[in-house]
């Protein structure tokens, strides 16, 4: 399935740019070009500009990065609950406490794009062991529902949308 056959009904409002920016790929294929492409998005940044803040009170890309892991381990997560068919409404989680506590800015940056590497690899083989009814399967997660397949765009993204935060906020300066 590609993105732009998602039905709206299968995620809340404020996902759809997330969904809009994987227009017409497929989620497996985009789940792993989407991860090669990043990490090499990422080599690219000047060294410089991994603890950088363009503003204060903002992220590092560092913590960006933490977060799109962080980010990518729930979602995934709640793409398994909701695959296995278990209602429990899942919660919301607080992204900027995730970051505080978090301290990506204390790691190297290889050692974040290798565990950003291998959550995106785990979410793969994940996406991949579903089948086309599961990835149908609609859930509750933050008080909206969702399916499991909207949550694999998401993954994809979400970092997109970060990738391009990178550009217009970090290396722009």
């Amino acid at each position: 399935m590609d993105s732009n056959q998602l039905p709206v009904s299968e995620y809340a409002k404020f996902y759809a740019a997330y969904i809009q920016a994987v227009e017409n790929m497929s989620l497996i294929e985009e789940l792993e070009i989407s991860l090669h492409d990043f990490i090499h998005f990422v080599r690219n940044i000047p060294l410089g500009k991994y603890d950088f803040k363009y503003a204060e009170g903002k992220w590092t890309i560092k913590d960006i990065i933490q977060h799109l892991i962080d980010s990518e381990r729930i979602f995934s997560y709640r793409a398994l609950r909701i695959s296995r068919n278990d209602k429990t409404p899942l919660p919301s989680f607080d992204e900027n406490s995730y970051v505080k506590n978090a301290e990506a800015n204390f790691r190297s940056i290889q050692d974040l794009l290798t565990e950003f590497s291998s959550v995106r690899y785990a979410t793969l083989y994940l996406f991949k062991s579903f089948s086309q009814e599961q990835l149908k399967l609609n859930g509750v997660a933050s008080e909206n529902l969702i399916s499991v397949r909207a949550l694999g765009f998401i993954i994809i993204g979400h970092q997109k949308h970060h990738q391009k935060v990178f550009i217009e906020r970090y290396l722009s300066l």
